[in-house]
């Protein structure tokens, strides 16, 4: 194949480009509320200009008609009870027998149908109108509507006087009411305008009012979005919606800046406390590498030391997992007994340590809460006592106190449950008291000991995530007090 044909080939190959198909810019809040606002307003407006309209020309005619009729059926009336002519008709003659109103014209005929007394204008007569001319009975009548007259509309009937007399031909003007209508229709729909207009503009000013701390909220999403910075400050006021809205913003983003400054220092916490044993273990493993050459003694030493350091590396990780799953805990908050959490941290212990553990119990030991949690943090408590009196011979306490029990008009679950480890250990001096609940916090004296400083740092999470707070006193004759308090249910 030549090269014009490869050519063709891949071009018949090369796939098409498809346009760009750009999506039509939504419409902002502001905007759209605005012409909601309008459109509504239009659509109100619309509804009672027609039906106003409707009912003013509607009430108009049907006035201008009953008008009319009720001056046919006088002169029919009149006709009819008296023996009348055609000069009694007479617009010249004094006392003439019938009311004009306004736009009313009145022509008389004679006998043969011929005009005796023009109107002003002069109203046409047709064939109908002559025959009602010379019918010999009174009353008579013959309706015309929609009779054009000097570039005019009326409306005509005329009205037999019998005995073949004559007729009179009354007439009303209503193309003066169409013209009233019409100017009314125009100033109405100018109004309706107008109206509409007015209301988009109010709208606008309206929207641009309600949503400008909208705007606010939204920037501020924006910036922290565009920066991932979590420390900015919401300015919004009210106690509408909105105003909660933007306060709960505000909220929020100082509890996530507060979640990310607490994992920031644990990440550093974390990484400053794993260096020393990792530093240690790796010292020993290079060791590893000249164990043939060392004394049976020192092997033994090394191989100590690393399962020590292995096992207290372990214990750290598993703190930090902890401490960082209580910060986020997913378990959900159940009605627990803390009296039945601390039975069963205090078999397992007396497992492990083979000390004494004295359990006591008093008032209403229940609160809601979530028990992983709960029972993470009595545990640490009594580790925390067995390892700093490790050598005792008393018993380990582990109090647990609760508000009176609720009689039967009590409120179930009001007050606070405490929880308290008592020990006979070296204590805690004054300076430590503050300083215990810190992370990776250990006193100088207990440096030596296991541990990574993690375990009541733990205790203090699951108080403050519970609505209560941990403490720690020195105990009389010797020994300390360390617990926490959870909120009542």
């Amino acid at each position: 194949m030549g090269r014009l044909g490869r050519l063709s080939l891949s071009a018949r190959r090369r796939p098409r480009l498809r346009p760009v198909i750009r999506r039509p810019r939504l419409l902002s809040l502001r905007t759209t509320f605005a012409v909601s606002f309008a459109a509504v307003t239009a659509a109100v407006t619309l509804l009672v200009g027609v039906l106003s309209y409707s009912a003013a020309a509607r009430l108009v005619r049907v006035d201008q008609e009953s008008v009319f009729d009720q001056v046919v059926r006088d002169l029919r009336d009149e006709v009819r009870t008296a023996r009348m002519s055609p000069d009694d008709f007479s617009s010249s003659a004094p006392g003439h027998d019938i009311v004009r109103p306004a736009r009313t014209d009145v022509q008389v005929l004679g006998p043969d149908g011929r005009v005796v007394d023009p109107g002003s204008p002069g109203l046409p007569v047709t064939g109908a109108d002559r025959r009602i001319a010379a019918a010999g009975t009174s009353g008579r009548l013959v309706e015309h509507d929609d009779v054009d007259v000097a570039d005019d509309v009326y409306r005509v009937a005329t009205v037999s006087l019998g005995g073949g007399r004559g007729a009179v031909q009354v007439a009303q003007e209503f193309s003066d009411t169409e013209d009233l209508l019409r100017a009314l229709q125009q100033r109405t729909l100018i109004l309706m305008v107008a109206v509409v207009v007015a209301a988009g503009l109010f709208g606008w000013w309206l929207a641009r009012r309600i949503t400008r701390r909208l705007v606010i909220l939204t920037s501020a999403a924006e910036d922290v979005a565009r920066t991932r910075r979590l420390g900015i400050q919401v300015p919004v006021t009210g106690y509408d919606e909105v105003g909660r809205l933007g306060r709960a913003f505000d909220r929020m983003l100082g509890r996530l800046a507060q979640s990310e400054e607490d994992q920031r220092r644990l990440v550093q916490d974390a990484g400053h406390e794993l260096r020393t044993p990792l530093t240690s273990l790796r010292t020993n493993i290079s060791l590893l590498r000249r164990i043939d050459e060392l004394p049976p003694a020192t092997r033994e030493e090394l191989v100590a030391d690393l399962t020590q350091e292995a096992r207290e590396l372990t214990d750290l990780v598993n703190e930090l997992v902890d401490l960082a799953a209580g910060q986020s805990d997913t378990e959900p908050p159940q009605r627990v007994d803390l009296a039945d959490l601390a039975e069963e941290v205090a078999g397992l212990a007396r497992r492990r340590t083979g000390r004494e553990i004295l359990v006591r119990a008093s008032g209403d030991t229940t609160t809601d809460g979530r028990p992983g949690m709960l029972t993470r943090a009595i545990s640490n408590l009594v580790e925390n006592a067995a390892k700093f009196d490790s050598d005792g011979t008393a018993p380990i306490e582990l109090d647990i106190a609760g508000p009176a029990r609720p009689g039967p008009s009590s409120s179930v679950g009001s007050g606070s449950v405490r929880v308290e480890v008592l020990d006979r250990g070296p204590g805690i001096s004054d300076r430590d008291l503050i300083r215990v609940f810190d992370r990776f916090y250990r006193a100088a004296d207990a440096r030596s000991l296991p541990g990574s400083g993690l375990g009541l740092s733990i205790v203090r999470e699951v108080a403050l995530a519970h609505g209560g707070a941990p403490f720690a006193v020195r105990r009389e004759g010797g020994g300390a007090v360390i617990g926490f308090t959870v909120g009542g249910g």
